[in-house]
Formats: C-alpha cells, structure tokens, sequence
C-alpha cells in the first residue's frame, strides 16, 4: 500500500468533507513554532497536532524522550478533529516527513486504515500555489472507536531481548555519526543499540519529496521479508517515516520501538555500541 498523497492529489479533493487534513509542524528548537506558524496560516480545513503536546505523553525516568501519547487522550483530540474511523486523513509538516509520520504511525497503530503523509509537506504546497488560510475550522465531534495493532510495537523487554538473540533485525535511524557514537547531542551515552544496523531516515527522501516505491525497496533490498523488523532512532519520532518507507516496500513484520535509544540508555546496564574514540580512523 502507499502511504503518500500528492499535494495535487489533496488539492483536488480539499473540499470533501469526508476529508480531514492534520497539519503536525514543530521544532525540537522551538517548541512554540508549531502552534505560532499554524495560527499564521495552513491547509484551509486544517487541524494541529502538536508533537509534545498530542503525539507524546509525559516524559518519565524512562520511556524515552517522545513517549507514546495516552491513547484515550489522543482518542478524543482525534473526536474534537471531526474524525471518525470512516475519515480519510493526510498529515502534514512542513515537508521534512517525520513529524507527519510520527502523526501517520500513531493513526495506524490504533487502527486507522486510511491515513497518508501530504508528499513534501506545507513547502511543496506553497510551492504549487495552493491556498492557504489563517482561519481555524471548528468541526462537529465524532466517535471514534480504537482497534490497536499491538504488533506494530516493540517494548522495551523486546527490543533487549532480540538484541541479545539476534532473531530480529534492529534499524537505528538516526544520523551515522550518531549510531557510530562519534556525537551524541541528545542522549546521556553515544552509541547504538547492540547488532542494529543503520538506515539514515533522510535516505528516504530527494529534493524535499519521499522517493518512488522502487526506491524504498532498493533501500532495504538485503533485508529478509520473512524477518521481524525492530526501529528506533533518538525518542521514536524520525524511526516512522523509515517504518511508513518498510511498508511500503511490502514488509509487513514491522514494529516500532517507541522509547527508541533515549529509553535505551536511561537504564545505566544497558550495552551499547558505537566509536566512542574520535581519535580513530
């Protein structure tokens, strides 16, 4: 199945009402960018999720950084949106894809089967000449019914567990210098998770859009369909877009490891591997 809406696509279709479309820009900078930039305009029709706000819970002494929102929290955001588990939804951002994923695997873990990423999010948009609005649609509450797919996630017990027997394939997702240990701005330890092999989820997109099918399955073309699929990145939010890409590609035994490496290593015992001498060569 592909995940991704053309903004021709969306244009197209921005009046149907059976359409709601989730605009999910942030700034791990700047936690207010989202909120602000929405409010000075978007997609008409929109709705914002914030990432800390919507798409994660409390942060504990583990669990990572972006932990996994209170699902009957989200349940109800979803509700005061106007969706319901009839309503197409395309999540957007402001065309780095990873917070619109983050939106996007939330969806599809309790259940929603027709969510899609807006392909180059708010940039390409304007780009194309499509309009926008500062105007806040308000929007009849609806009822919206959960069906988790628990195999979508990995816990924690998981993830330790198929480090040590290998029966999985661990991906970390984050920059190279980060898996290889060589920077760490984020976490208290560098390093990866022990065994994970590295894909750099920007490797899935060019010129600012997600790359063909084709691609993706080029991307991942040493891995085993047959093989359970563990990812993770820093706090579980730049691993979906590398998920959404897997899926796409046709694997369907894909979980996502929510606490990613900040729950990692919150637990002092933890393993990790990595360069951690920036010395060598």
């Amino acid at each position: 199945m592909h995940y991704i809406k053309s903004t021709e696509w969306l244009n197209e279709r921005l009046n149907n009402v059976n359409i709601r479309v989730i605009d999910c820009r942030f700034s791990l900078t700047d936690r207010s960018y989202g909120q602000r930039t929405f409010k000075k305009d978007h997609i008409p029709g929109a709705v914002f999720f914030d990432l800390e706000k919507d798409l994660s819970g409390p942060v504990q002494e583990h669990g990572g950084r972006h932990p996994l929102p209170d699902l009957s929290v989200f349940k109800h955001k979803l509700e005061l949106a106007g969706i319901n588990n009839r309503t197409i939804v395309v999540a957007y951002d402001d065309g780095e894809g990873s917070f619109a994923s983050r939106f996007w695997w939330l969806l599809t873990y309790i259940g929603h089967d027709q969510v899609y990423v807006l392909d180059g999010g708010l940039k390409k948009w304007k780009d194309a000449g499509y309009p926008i609005t500062s105007h806040t649609m308000k929007y009849e509450e609806t009822v919206f019914s959960i069906f988790e797919n628990k195999h979508m996630l990995a816990t924690y017990l998981e993830v330790k567990q198929r480090s040590a027997d290998k029966q999985a394939v661990l991906i970390d997702s984050r920059a190279k210098e980060r898996y290889l240990g060589l920077t760490e701005p984020m976490d208290k330890r560098p390093g990866h998770i022990p065994g994970a092999i590295n894909k750099v989820w920007t490797e899935g997109f060019k010129d600012g859009k997600w790359k063909s099918k084709q691609d993706q399955i080029a991307r991942f073309t040493e891995l085993d369909h047959s093989t359970e699929i563990i990812v993770y990145c820093g706090s579980g939010v730049t691993a979906t877009p590398n998920i959404l890409n897997l899926m796409s590609a046709g694997f369907e035994n894909v979980k996502l490891y929510a606490g990613s490496y900040s729950d990692w290593v919150s637990y002092d015992e933890n393993p990790v591997e990595g360069i951690t001498d920036k010395t060598e060569p």
